[in-house]
């Protein structure tokens, strides 16, 4: 599997974006998908996750903020994000896992994105 990332971009604070993550290869809709972010100087960490089965699982700190979806026919795994703060600005990385459940764990996830930079601005 192949994994696509898009969606970043330069907002201010209070704004909204949507990430995508796109996956190519056979059965992309039996792979769980997270979303991982890694600002400057910090490590990769945990935002958000959806199940084969659609589950979606969120960090603490953006919980009723963003919101993950799967678009299956399109191959598509959604981050809608709003009410973007300044903490929010990272790289943002999706990774997908065959049968996943939706792991917050690094580790857990075989294929990874190359990343797409969110930039949040006071």
């Amino acid at each position: 599997v192949q994994l696509q990332a898009s969606g970043g971009g330069a907002v201010q604070a209070g704004g909204s974006l949507r990430l995508s993550c796109t996956g190519s290869g056979r059965a992309f809709n039996s792979y769980g998908v997270g979303w991982f972010r890694q600002a400057p100087g910090k490590e990769r960490e945990f935002v958000s996750s959806i199940s084969w089965g659609g589950i979606p699982v969120y960090a603490d700190s953006v919980k009723g903020r963003f919101t993950i979806s799967r678009d299956d026919p399109k191959d598509t795994i959604y981050l809608s994000m709003s009410s973007l703060e300044p903490d929010d600005t990272a790289v943002y990385y999706c990774a997908a896992k065959q049968w996943a459940r939706g792991s917050s764990r690094v580790g857990e996830y075989d294929y990874w994105g190359q990343g797409t930079l969110v930039t949040v601005s006071s």
